[in-house]
């Protein structure tokens, strides 16, 4: 049998593969930093700890950040930190970034914490967080953010 004849039509002319694709979810942004936690950065239950995780998130997000301000910056607000599920030792944790605006002095950013666990294909959003920063001069005073 023909596999073109046996393809099912999808609305958009995706073939069956693409729209499975569609289906995943995927992470927004861009992939900022990867890492992999040891026992050390667990908690008193065994999981990766959330302040390590956020520490790293603080990492990934000041790197565009501070690009963005061509220069120092300063975080000033952890808008919304939202933990969905515990990440285990072992898992590759990958950091998404995505700028959400950039006002006079000011820089938003989105971050995504996804995980994969060892010998697993399927990804997990685990985190999802967005962060403020500030635009400052070597003296600590509030900047205009260059445009």
């Amino acid at each position: 049998m023909d596999p073109k004849e046996d393809a099912v039509d999808h609305p958009r002319g995706d073939s069956l593969e693409e729209a499975r694709e569609d289906c995943e979810p995927t992470p927004e942004g861009e992939l900022t930093l990867r890492l992999i936690p040891t026992r050390s950065e667990t908690n008193v239950h065994g999981d990766i700890s959330g302040g390590w995780v956020v520490a790293q998130m603080d990492h990934a997000a000041e790197s565009v950040a501070s690009r963005l301000a061509q220069g120092r910056i300063a975080n000033v607000a952890l808008e919304s930190v939202v933990f969905m599920s515990p990440i285990r030792v072992g898992a590759a944790v990958c950091f998404y970034t995505r700028l959400l605006d950039i006002g006079t002095s000011s820089i938003r950013i989105a971050i995504e914490v996804w995980t994969q666990n060892p010998n697993e294909v399927e990804r997990r959003k685990v985190v999802d967080a967005v962060f403020v920063y500030v635009a400052i001069d070597e003296t600590g005073r509030i900047r205009r953010v260059p445009r």
